[in-house]
């Protein structure tokens, strides 16, 4: 076991033990660095049989489940293989398990159960639905975790197996009984979705009835045997997912998904009055569009779903403690809906600008997600650039990233792609197509700093350079856009002056001009961006930034006199 208070791989430090299985024991634990808890999962070596054929196992479900990003499933944050033993990092799921709430109350309420259902429909539709469809194969109270929200995560993927076309059964018979299918302990072929779709079944019937079906008498009755007020819809949606063979059973989640979601229809009393209601008043008309609204409602409660944990994994992004952990949660969120811009916008806006520095491994990163393939074949730029609105605001904080950002002093001909793209937008505001134009016309500049023409001459105007630059810094940034772009601003223009200044000088740009682009930053510290700093440690981190170099540029200016002999 693992001691509390120890430190595992020199950041985990274990705080107290919450749960315990068969062969494993389950810790929380904390980084301390990034003040994140996680829970570390321990299988020990003399504590199992087998231990290699358990290792094994357990490196291949962390492979599995290292693929996975879903709202309802876990993440794999790090494995840690010791001598003694096989540790797992995962996310830490506040909550408890429903058969925990079984034990504290008994029967669950089917309001609550049909939406845990729905949830579940919307996990196990996914794990089937991959390049390699993965079975679960141990759908249980056990496995099922219930958050504060209301929301449930599955876990434990100890016996899932990816399924294959070709074999004929399962290598090895697993499950718990009651709860597993027929078809897990042999002679039946392999396990499919079907599998999953049983022990839904069975999993539905113990948190509506409070009878445990893997307990005497193992036997399964319709729930309205135990409870007559519960729903018959309900009841024939379980005891379709529970038949014996795979065929008579409901043959996708997809298909449970939108029977729970109708499951109201399915009473008796309901289709009496709806047959009396069909026989006296509709017309063919009224029914297709009765069953267009049908569908209409059905795909916005499936929307409705999907957009919450759209919009939790942005703020699971926001509060991140690294920016590893940030980008993960960010591409959970695009993954669910990679036509929206705000999970895209979020994540340049905090981990690229500001006082982050957008680094080569970050920008793979970014290339390898936006050419990422959607289930429909298109890429994840292409699905987005049908959003037309956010595919330009994606472009512009792009463009913005990569001129001021990019390896600490930004690449500028990085920049030129997106920035042509927003300088070319329809939907941005006038400010931001104006900018990108500007800084795309500036970035053009920096392919030719410094590279002298045939004459020996520059081969830029420092002149033209200047007066581009002063364009940009006009008006007040922070409310025209934000406040971080304004501090990028005018970070470019300090640092040209601290850099460039006697180039500028030499073009014929007065002392005077080039102090009052300096005295323009002062104040616009103090007001623009002084209103925004409280309590906003980017921006703030990147106002000290400009500050320094505001300091350093002074001098070069306070020296001219001395190099000159210019009063102004």
């Amino acid at each position: 076991m693992l001691k509390i208070g120890s430190v595992i791989d020199g950041k985990y430090k274990i705080l107290n033990q919450i749960g315990k299985g068969g062969m494993s024991i389950v810790y929380l634990a904390m980084n301390e660095r990034a003040n994140k808890q996680w829970a570390v999962k321990e299988v020990r070596k003399d504590g199992v049989q087998d231990f290699e054929i358990v290792r094994q196992g357990l490196i291949v479900e962390m492979e599995m489940l290292k693929r996975l990003r879903h709202p309802y499933l876990p993440t794999i944050i790090d494995v840690i293989d010791t001598e003694d033993s096989f540790l797992i990092v995962m996310d830490y799921i506040e909550g408890k398990p429903l058969s925990r709430a079984l034990a504290e109350h008994g029967a669950l309420p089917q309001e609550y159960v049909i939406e845990w259902a729905k949830q579940l429909c919307e996990v196990l539709g996914y794990l089937h639905t991959r390049k390699n469809p993965i079975i679960y194969r141990d759908l249980k109270p056990d496995n099922i975790m219930l958050r504060p929200d209301g929301s449930i995560t599955l876990i434990d993927f100890g016996i899932a197996r990816e399924y294959k076309e070709y074999a004929a059964h399962d290598t090895r018979a697993l499950g718990t009984q009651g709860y597993a299918a027929p078809e897990q302990f042999g002679g039946q072929g392999q396990t499919d979705a079907r599998t999953d779709i049983y022990g839904l079944g069975t999993t539905l019937y113990h948190l509506v009835t409070g009878y445990n079906p893997s307990e005497p008498p193992y036997e399964i009755f319709p729930i309205r045997h135990w409870n007559p007020s519960l729903s018959q819809g309900l009841e024939r949606i379980i005891w379709k997912c529970i038949q014996r063979n795979p065929k008579d059973r409901y043959q996708s989640c997809a298909e449970i998904l939108y029977a729970l979601e109708h499951y109201q229809d399915l009473d008796n009393k309901h289709s009496l009055k709806l047959k009396l209601k069909l026989a006296s008043f509709l017309t063919m008309t009224v029914l297709t569009a009765a069953l267009s609204l049908t569908s209409f409602w059905a795909y916005y409660a499936k929307t409705s779903m999907v957009t919450q944990s759209y919009d939790a994994y942005i703020e699971d992004g926001r509060s991140g403690a690294t920016a590893e952990e940030q980008f993960g949660y960010y591409e959970k969120a695009i993954q669910l809906m990679p036509d929206e811009e705000q999970a895209y916008l979020d994540m340049i806006d905090r981990l690229y600008l500001g006082d982050d520095i957008l680094t080569a491994d970050e920008d793979q990163q970014i290339r390898t997600l936006l050419i990422r393939k959607t289930g429909t074949g298109k890429t994840y730029e292409e699905t987005l650039k049908e959003n037309t609105q956010g595919y330009e605001q994606l472009a512009y904080r792009l463009g913005i990233a990569y001129f001021y950002s990019y390896e600490d002093q930004g690449n500028k001909a990085m920049s030129t792609k997106w920035l042509t793209i927003a300088a070319n937008a329809s939907g941005l505001d006038e400010n931001q197509t104006q900018r990108a134009a500007k800084l795309g016309k500036i970035a053009e500049y920096y392919a030719k700093l410094g590279v002298e023409s045939k004459s020996g001459d520059d081969n830029i105007s420092y002149a033209d350079y200047w007066a581009d630059l002063c364009q940009v810094t006009e008006g007040n940034i922070t409310q025209m856009d934000n406040a971080t772009t304004a501090l990028m601003v005018y970070r470019e223009m300090v640092n040209q002056v601290y850099v460039n200044g006697m180039k500028f000088k030499k073009a014929g740009v007065a002392k005077a001009e080039l102090q009052g682009q300096l005295d323009n930053v002062r104040e616009r510290l103090k007001t623009d961006i002084g209103a925004e700093m409280s309590g906003n440690e980017r921006v703030q981190a990147l106002a000290d930034e400009v500050q320094g170099t505001l300091e350093q540029a002074q001098r070069v200016l306070d020296d001219y006199e001395i190099w000159n002999g210019e009063g102004q």
